[in-house]
């Protein structure tokens, strides 16, 4: 790989570690990651204006995978209610893979390879270590991670087959993220009974600045992927869990001993092994 693709990876994962710093941070997280959501339904109008509408069999995906999604930002808020950056994130990061991987063993007769079981090895021994012992993460902030990372690996799997259905990866993505962008306000007017926004305030302007960094990390990814092997990029990519350890203790004042780091990465070393294709 070129520095090029290197550095570019290197930088979505210290941006996708950055924007959970700012859900984080907020005082009202379920506030926070709404208005976050802004920055991509602003992104998605155009899309949709340029690309037009996904075939007919692919709206059922649209809708389930926007669903999923809100459950996804609704499940992260708790995670990080209960626990800290450096303890929530890697889980949810490790969870997805974990889960995909042992779902296809345990459901679809899928045989792991060497790499995969060291992987599942890794991956669940990282979270032990920052499950167990003093300063670990609280077991309903586990649970909360848990629950996020499988509904991440259901999502992912539903756009998987919906954006084949839809015939435009355009098309698909822009109007998953206008149906998300309309379902996560009305659950938080649902939530809370009102969504105030202050466009002046300083809160409202570092939401929407986490909703830059997320579309951000996006897209420097994809760019990535563009100019290199999957594989390797998927694997740089995921030392994410490394830097949310680091940010957590410069940014938010979390703990940051040898042993969380040790298990984040060996959470991230998990991670590439199921993850990593040549």
């Amino acid at each position: 790989m070129s520095p090029l693709v290197i550095g570019l990876a290197l930088f979505a994962a210290i941006l996708h570690a950055s924007w959970n710093a700012f859900l984080r941070t907020g005082a009202d997280r379920l506030w926070t990651v709404t208005v976050m959501s802004f920055s991509s339904t602003a992104l998605a109008i155009p899309l949709a204006i340029f690309n037009g509408f996904p075939a007919t069999p692919a709206w059922p995906y649209v809708g389930l995978s926007a669903c999923l999604q809100v459950g996804y930002s609704v499940f992260l808020v708790a995670a990080y209610r209960y626990g800290e950056l450096g303890q929530v994130y890697p889980i949810v990061r490790g969870s997805v893979p974990l889960l995909v991987t042992l779902g296809g063993f345990l459901l679809a007769g899928q045989h792991l390879t060497a790499l995969e079981t060291v992987g599942v090895a890794l991956v669940g021994g990282g979270i032990m270590a920052l499950s167990l012992g003093r300063g670990r993460a609280t077991t309903t902030s586990i649970l909360y991670a848990l629950a996020t990372g499988a509904i991440i690996a259901a999502y992912a799997m539903v756009d998987a087959i919906g954006v084949r259905a839809a015939g435009n990866v355009g098309a698909y993505t822009a109007w998953v993220l206008l149906a998300y962008g309309a379902l996560l306000p009305a659950t938080f007017v649902a939530c809370r009974g009102r969504l105030a926004v202050d466009a002046r305030a300083p809160e409202t302007w570092r939401a929407l600045g986490g909703g830059l960094f997320a579309l951000l990390a996006y897209g420097v990814v994809v760019a990535a992927f563009a100019l290199g092997p999957a594989g390797p990029i998927t694997a740089i990519r995921e030392t994410s869990v490394v830097f949310a350890a680091f940010i957590g203790r410069l940014f938010l004042g979390e703990t940051l001993t040898p042993r969380r780091v040790g298990a984040c990465a060996v959470v991230a070393l998990g991670v590439i092994c199921l993850g990593y294709q040549s």
